[in-house]
């Protein structure tokens, strides 16, 4: 019994030194919490339960280059309430109005959101949501709501700014002036000018809010003012002309429809300056409605076809290999190198003709024959020559995606160069640019050689206050010589004449324009399938060119038609067309007050014979028959001329006694 009961106690004593052991590490362990590593805690507690939120700043507007809003950062307001922090007195004085002010706002019950109201008070609700995605008028008269206008600490009023990309001419250029794209991770990619010049420019300084965790992952607001106000980008003017852009999207819209194409490109380019004028690219989605889905004219880089007979020819003119009055026999049509043919759309060909007929016509054959014959024994001179034009090069745009071109070299070992490759880069296989690469070197010609490069920014700026300007930059100052120049503008020229060149659909009497159609077979899977790529580049007026345009239509229905100067021509042509009527000519004059030397002895010499011969025969040697006739019928005398000039011979001499109604015989010289 005694052993028992010294063994309980035994146990006993054990759990109280166990339980007085545990309490002492408490005691140490919140001591050294509270003490010792207390301002850790605290910090981690703030961090857990506190942050500094970040506050989006507006993103610059981009303008057009008349000042019509391209896209703008527009505010967006969601607002909630904290029920539990108005008083009772508060919340009794205003939740009635408050309710009768929302049922006015939304046209719904007043009652109904008395009763939510409640609910959420007694729920201790600290996070109701009121509005979302209000604009700045709405925001600004929920403010002014009972009991939200007594502000965060006295009404509960929460405001959650957030800003949204809007573009006021919808679809229209929306993948050149860009937007924000979602990857399959969630990340935002811009695109176009909203991306490339997003970070230097358009993009900001974030502000910062403080906010504090009021459970559920929900974050409210601690204070009325941000610890930093955000600071808005930069706006940018651009290059584009509303005006233009809308002719060109609409002329692509439509043609595009009609021969149910798969997408394509329209850029229009200023010739001096280089500046971007208009940049569409639609494409056709499932349902075959279109829209801008990728930026083509910057990013897919395709064999150009006949357009780049162009550059062939240049090359060889400037080398003085051929020149345009060159006879080619193109035989029956059909060439064969390498067992390869090379074809020309007219069945038997064009016989033999001029190098300058052969481009007009467009002659497969005609072109690759005077290319092969100059160079079959150095292709790579030909090669050289068209580096010499920077047509190797990227275009070193501040958009991305550029495509790469592709030139074929036999001195390089890519497995781009093969027996036929010279012949094939003749009539635009085997090599590969973008549509704007291509217009590039159009405008060069039509620049009379200088080679600038494409622009699409004018101006950055804050407010009214000019940050940068972006001048026109020159790739090259003279891609050929002037004889070669004059020489292909001729070509161009030649191909829009009547009955003429293949675009001679496209000539109109009223205004000129020059160009060079293309069609290429398309690369294809499907063996049974063959498509085709219809293009026109070219420029307008053709003397004295302002504007260069370039039109890519991609895949277009064959039955309906694929040839560049069906498909492509006519949208080159609208463009001209309408920038040409909307736009007219007009002439300066250098200096209205610039008197001529003739014109002022005539007006001396006559209003000195006027004053002093009254009675007698004035002297009118020398004088224009208009003014020697005019002083005659003022002495009432009748006048005979005889001849045209200056008044050489006069019946009557000088300082002779005249009668009223005699007849003078003047002779001109």
């Amino acid at each position: 019994m005694i052993l028992t009961k010294k063994s309980i106690m035994n146990k006993l004593y054990f759990v109280s030194g166990v339980m007085f052991i545990f309490a002492l590490l408490v005691v140490y362990k919140l001591i050294t919490i509270q003490f010792v590593q207390g301002a850790k805690y605290r910090v981690l507690a703030k961090q857990l339960t506190i942050k500094n939120d970040k506050i989006t700043a507006n993103r610059g507007n981009i303008y057009s280059v008349g000042g019509s809003l391209l896209a703008t950062s527009v505010p967006k307001y969601d607002i909630r309430i904290d029920l539990v922090a108005p008083s009772e007195k508060n919340y009794n004085n205003h939740i009635s109005a408050l309710s009768d002010s929302l049922a006015i706002f939304y046209g719904t019950s007043s009652s109904e959101y008395r009763h939510q109201f409640n609910l959420a008070r007694q729920n201790k609700n600290r996070y109701f949501l009121l509005a979302r995605n209000l604009g700045y008028s709405q925001y600004l008269k929920f403010r002014n709501f009972p009991l939200l206008s007594l502000g965060a600490f006295k009404g509960g009023l929460i405001v959650e700014q957030s800003t949204k990309r809007d573009y006021p001419m919808g679809a229209i250029a929306q993948r050149s002036i860009g937007y924000e794209r979602f990857d399959d991770f969630g990340n935002i990619t811009r695109v176009g000018i909203d991306g490339a010049f997003g970070k230097k420019y358009l993009r900001g300084v974030d502000g910062r809010r403080r906010k504090q965790k009021i459970g559920k992952g929900q974050w409210k607001p601690i204070d009325d003012f941000n610890q930093l106000e955000p600071q808005d980008g930069y706006d940018v003017y651009t290059t584009i002309d509303v005006n233009i852009q809308d002719i060109a999207h609409h002329a692509l819209l439509e043609q595009l429809e009609d021969f149910k194409a798969d997408h394509g490109t329209v850029v229009v380019m200023e010739t001096k300056t280089g500046d971007i004028k208009a940049i569409s690219n639609l494409g056709r989605n499932n349902e075959g409605l279109y829209y801008e889905r990728l930026n083509y004219a910057v990013g897919e880089s395709h064999e150009p076809g006949s357009t780049f007979k162009l550059m062939a020819l240049a090359v060889a003119l400037e080398d003085k290999v051929i020149d345009t009055t060159t006879m080619i026999d193109t035989g029956k049509g059909v060439l064969s190198y390498y067992g390869k043919k090379v074809r020309d759309s007219k069945n038997g060909g064009y016989g033999n003709i001029s190098i300058a007929k052969a481009f007009e016509v467009s002659s497969n054959t005609g072109i690759v024959k005077a290319i092969h014959r100059a160079y079959k024994d150095q292709p790579e001179k030909f090669v050289d020559g068209l580096y010499s034009m920077n047509l190797q090069d990227s275009l070193g745009l501040a958009l991305i995606g550029e495509g790469r071109p592709i030139i074929p070299d036999p001195r390089t070992n890519n497995g781009r160069w093969s027996g036929i490759a010279l012949e094939w880069m003749a009539y635009g296989y085997g090599v590969s640019f973008t549509p704007l690469q291509t217009l590039t070197f159009y405008n060069a010609i039509a620049n009379d050689g200088v080679m600038v490069r494409p622009k699409f920014l004018r101006e950055i700026k804050e407010i009214d206050t000019s940050i940068k300007t972006f001048q026109t930059e020159t790739i090259n100052p003279k891609i050929c010589s002037k004889e070669t120049v004059l020489k292909l503008q001729q070509l161009l020229k030649n191909v829009v004449k009547k009955e003429h060149g293949t675009a001679h659909k496209l000539y109109s009497k009223k205004f000129s324009m020059a160009g060079k159609t293309g069609t290429c077979q398309k690369n294809y899977s499907d063996k049974d399938q063959l498509n085709y790529i219809s293009s026109f580049c070219g420029y307008f007026p053709s003397n004295n060119p302002k504007y260069s345009c370039i039109v890519v239509i991609h895949e277009p229905d064959k039955s309906v038609g694929y040839y560049g100067a069906d498909v492509s021509g006519p949208v080159f042509k609208k463009i001209a067309q309408k920038i040409h009527t909307n736009s007219p000519m007009v002439d300066q004059v250098e200096d209205i007050n610039k008197k001529s030397e003739i014109v002022v002895s005539d007006y001396n010499k006559y209003y000195e014979v006027t004053n002093n011969f009254k009675t007698v025969m004035p002297d009118l040697h020398g004088m224009s028959a208009m003014d020697a006739i005019s002083i005659l019928e003022n002495l009432d005398l009748k006048v005979q001329v005889c001849g045209s000039g200056r008044v050489s011979k006069q019946s009557v001499k000088k300082g002779q006694k005249i009668i009223s109604q005699s007849l003078i015989i003047l002779e001109l010289t």
